[in-house]
């Protein structure tokens, strides 16, 4: 098996278990490696340090050990077993409320590079390391050993993550799928059904991240007036129609996604309820004392470093309209999925907004992604989704 061996001083973070190796740490090779490899990582004074996948680019080598083992098929299986059984601790498994959850969470269940979202029955894969891509198969046979009739089909999803400089050009499709079976798209989560569209829609098909949120929305929902921006399919949406809201708008600026959130309205048999395809930054202006909860969950304003002081700049304004325009007594949700914008970060973005719209703001509640979106402790950069939900007076 080939070594990399690090430069000295660059093995500092994998003494405390973070699972990436930088380009720019490593020294040098014992062969020519082939990417997507399982190799070793080794310091400059020669210790071993753990075993990954070789991958160019920024981030060289994934790790999925720490100590020496045997990457085989039982190897995976177990990693797989390990999540599953993590799942089922959590009460997601054969739960006959929410038939829909994070299987698998890259790092945080030791198998960098790597989703598996769990809808009802259908495994979507999404690939970010090469090196597990090559092997999806064996994930496959893994899951119809851990699953067995409860599993209907696994669909890959990894042309948009895959890297584009890989020597493998992924397509989307179907890995396996159980002939006799109807594939069902509609998912349960807390009693309420959402159509997911794996093939077409954004990331896995649905945004399971928000699960949790959008169950406290809900509990504040009752008799209330709620807005719920860049709504996607509708999650929130529907919680807050389900939850008893007196009346519940929808904005998005994709017809697509307004269509995906009016078929989730229906499928919930839902009438107080008004979707528009529009920009939320025009929607919001003149909405004064309008709402008495509004829902600001956009797509990532970064991805990276460079353009992160855009993206704050984005919040604040985004932040501002809200709270601005909002009635006294209400509540804000919102929220940021940018990796780069930190949680410290994203709360004095929401202090500055509420500062410069001159209302008094009191947090009620710190949010994050759900437990089956696992933080590795080792790896902080898996927790993405910070929010926040104030009172304004």
């Amino acid at each position: 098996m080939i070594r990399v061996i690090l430069t000295s001083g660059k093995d500092h973070s994998l003494h405390r278990f973070h699972p990436w190796v930088f380009s720019g740490a490593i020294k040098k090779f014992t062969g020519d490696v082939k990417e997507g490899e399982v190799v070793e990582v080794f310091s400059a004074q020669n210790e071993f340090l753990g075993m990954g996948h070789f991958q160019i680019g920024s981030i060289a080598v994934r790790l999925f050990s720490f100590t020496p083992v045997v990457p085989d098929f039982e190897y995976w299986k177990s990693k797989l077993q390990a999540a599953y059984n993590f799942r089922k601790q959590l009460n997601l498994v054969d739960n006959p409320a929410t038939n829909c959850y994070r299987l698998c969470f890259g790092e945080g269940d030791g198998l960098p590079g790597f989703i598996i979202d769990f809808y009802n029955g259908t495994a979507v894969f999404q690939f970010h390391s090469i090196g597990l891509y090559l092997i999806r198969q064996e994930f496959v046979k893994a899951l119809q050993e851990i699953y067995g009739d409860k599993l209907n089909a696994v669909y890959d999803k990894s042309e948009e993550t895959m890297p584009k400089q890989a020597p493998i050009k992924a397509t989307n499709g179907y890995l396996w799928k159980r002939e006799e079976t109807t594939i069902e798209t509609i998912a349960l989560e807390n009693n309420n059904q959402f159509l997911v569209d794996w093939e077409g829609g954004q990331k896995t098909g649905f945004f399971l991240d928000q699960r949790e949120n959008r169950a406290l929305l809900g509990h504040y929902s009752n008799n209330k007036t709620v807005l719920n921006t860049f709504c996607y399919t509708g999650g929130f949406s529907v919680y807050a129609a389900n939850g008893g809201a007196r009346e519940v708008h929808s904005t998005d600026v994709s017809k697509k996604a307004i269509e995906l959130t009016d078929r989730n309205i229906e499928l919930n048999h839902i009438k107080n309820h008004q979707s528009f395809t529009i920009d939320t930054f025009e929607f919001l202006k003149n909405r004064e004392n309008t709402y008495d909860i509004i829902v600001l969950d956009p797509p990532a304003f970064a991805k990276h470093q460079n353009v992160k002081h855009n993206a704050i700049m984005g919040y604040k304004r985004l932040n501002y309209e809200a709270i601005k325009q909002i009635k006294s007594g209400g509540l804000l949700f919102t929220f940021s999925c940018s990796q780069v914008v930190d949680k410290n970060t994203f709360n004095s973005t929401v202090m500055a907004a509420a500062i410069e719209a001159g209302r008094n703001v009191r947090v009620l509640h710190h949010l994050s992604q759900p437990p089956d979106h696992c933080v590795n402790i080792f790896h902080p950069e898996g927790e993405y989704l910070k929010g926040l939900v104030v009172h304004i007076e």
